[in-house]
């Protein structure tokens, strides 16, 4: 029997390439439902090929163009962020993969986890902003989630089949556009340079976080929550080939690395598949072509945005969720030229010191932080 797949945000970077494995073995995978923010051309399209049982449009004022547009096929069409939460909840679905950008997909995770759907998470935000919250509800609900971020997913696979305590986990980092960069230098970025990543083709928003290495501080309380190891044993080693996705060593000194093909499509196949692998024709390692791997400590100096990101793991609270919603705030700002490059860092550092803190914040506290962080970055930047 074909497992159901429900794709949150199957428009995205991630959502298409999920939508390529899903292709490519029709005959283990179906695409149950599908849904959009606002690209309601590309979702059309996308259920026109897939036959969806259903669709959301979270944008409202495209409902009509998506429901008209699909009037001769028997999809149901919804609209609304109330609409991601309720079908999520589907009783055929089998997996829902959360390829929602940021704070948007945490009210549908929570959602699908108390359906009990198993959880393929590309929705780093989710944990970030919430993970405390979002680990104990998998645990209540006998939740699995599986990682699709490609550095969690090595991290994954290398502990597959180990009952070994982890002594660390090496987070890998490419650096992004930025690496040799001097601190001068980066004063003057600009968002295009930003969203040219060396190795990845990701989303504009992610492509930011990347350059500004917030992505790997999301990363890291990511891993933090995935794997239970408090953020003094996350290292981030900047490893530019991108070959080593992620690593783990083991109180007995042994590291076991997973390594591959810059390809999301791996990983994401992997989650929906798992626990088999399946055959794919993703691109191979060439060996020969490999000429050296390199490894480098990441500079707090040219990127605070990763020191922030451990500062707000270490303070625990509402303090993560403070981080993002300012971080969804100047990275929207730099990429309409409204921010400089390191000037986000310094508006996220202000947020977090005038936000309220909350020590054990319930999910209205997170509601309600997001909100105010929102405000109190939009208030500095202006």
């Amino acid at each position: 029997m074909k497992r159901k797949i429900c794709i949150l945000g199957s428009t995205g970077s991630i959502g298409t390439q999920a939508l390529d494995v899903i292709r490519a073995h029709s005959d283990l995978f179906e695409a149950y439902v599908l849904t959009a923010g606002s690209n309601a051309d590309l979702l059309v399209k996308q259920a026109r090929e897939f036959e969806p049982c259903a669709v959301v449009i979270a944008d409202e004022s495209q409902y009509d163009k998506v429901s008209d547009a699909l009037s001769d096929l028997p999809i149901q069409v919804y609209a609304g962020s109330e609409a991601l939460c309720q079908v999520v909840t589907m009783e055929p679905i089998d997996i829902v993969l959360t390829a929602l950008v940021g704070f948007s997909g945490l009210r549908p995770t929570i959602a699908a986890i108390g359906a009990n759907k198993p959880i393929a998470l590309a929705n780093k935000e989710t944990l970030v902003v919430a993970g405390e919250l979002i680990t104990r509800l998998c645990c209540e609900h006998h939740v699995a989630m599986l990682p699709v971020d490609s550095e969690h997913s090595a991290i994954f696979q290398s502990l597959m089949g180990e009952h070994s305590a982890i002594e660390k986990i090496i987070l890998t980092a490419s650096g992004g556009p930025f690496r040799t960069f001097t601190l001068d230098e980066m004063r003057h970025v600009t968002a295009v340079q930003a969203l040219k990543h060396p190795n990845w083709d990701m989303g504009a928003k992610i492509t930011i976080d990347s350059a500004s290495m917030m992505n790997k501080g999301f990363e890291v309380i990511e891993a933090k929550w995935l794997f239970d190891v408090e953020p003094e044993r996350i290292q981030v080693v900047v490893h530019p080939q991108s070959i080593v996705h992620s690593a783990v060593q083991f109180e007995d000194g042994a590291v076991k690395a997973q390594l591959g093909a810059p390809d999301m499509r791996v990983p994401i196949q992997l989650a929906l598949s798992y626990p088999e692998r399946l055959k794919s024709d993703f691109p191979r390692i060439d060996w020969w072509d490999m000429k050296d791997l390199s490894f480098e400590r990441p500079d707090l100096e040219r990127f605070p945005c990763l020191a922030l990101a451990y500062e707000a793991t270490r303070r625990k609270g509402n303090a993560p969720c403070v981080l993002n919603a300012a971080n969804e705030v100047v990275n929207l700002a730099f990429r309409q030229e409204r921010c400089g490059f390191l000037q986000m860092a310094d508006v996220i550092s202000e947020t977090l010191a005038r936000v309220p803190y909350i020590k054990t914040p319930a999910l209205e506290d997170y509601l309600a932080t997001d909100a105010e962080s929102r405000r109190v970055a939009t208030q500095l930047l202006s």
